[in-house]
């Protein structure tokens, strides 16, 4: 797909603009499902919602591929960090090489977040805290007191945290802790 000039983009003036425009968001490619993984991913953050559309015009058929009127590209926020979906087709796919951390507070979040992001994904590809979801995204479950564990000045529990980690697939905190503690 060719890149298109500001002046052939129809926003859906029906949905809710971005209220801040950040200096580096990510665009996620996806084959013809980016309005259904937007609205996936908004169901499970809080303070999370779908922002701008644009919708392929007369002008974008032939050079996108896709059908007229159909969703082209769309903002959503996640916890207010914003991301774009792109429904760029079948040429490039997610691959591990990037993911998506989401840090977590405690226990019940780091369960939240894996149960919500892991349901129909692939669970070959959980392990150590990564899984990937239904649509092949990766993402990183972590809760910030494994960061405390693994930035710790004792070189001997920072080691033992990890071995506890790596034979992990969702990260339990008071297995690491226990771990990390151990004399």
């Amino acid at each position: 797909m060719r890149y298109q000039p500001a002046q052939n983009l129809h926003y859906n003036t029906h949905a809710c603009t971005m209220s801040t425009i950040q200096k580096i968001s990510p665009n996620l490619w996806f084959n013809g499902n980016a309005e259904e993984a937007a609205n996936y991913y908004v169901s499970i953050f809080p303070n999370s919602r779908i922002g701008r559309k644009l919708l392929v015009t007369e002008d974008v058929v032939k050079d996108s591929g896709r059908p007229l009127g159909s969703l082209l590209f769309l903002e959503f926020e996640l916890d207010g960090q914003l991301f774009q979906g792109l429904n760029g087709g079948p040429q490039f796919t997610f691959s591990e090489a990037v993911s998506f951390v989401v840090n977590c507070k405690d226990q019940n979040e780091v369960d939240h977040y894996w149960e919500k992001l892991g349901a129909g994904g692939d669970p070959n590809a959980q392990m150590c805290g990564w899984l990937k979801d239904k649509f092949g995204v990766s993402w990183q479950v972590v809760p910030t007191a494994f960061i405390d564990m693994i930035t710790d000045k004792d070189q001997m529990k920072v080691n033992r945290a990890m071995a506890a980690m790596m034979q992990m697939k969702k990260l339990d905190i008071a297995e690491m802790q226990l771990a990390f503690s151990v004399h």
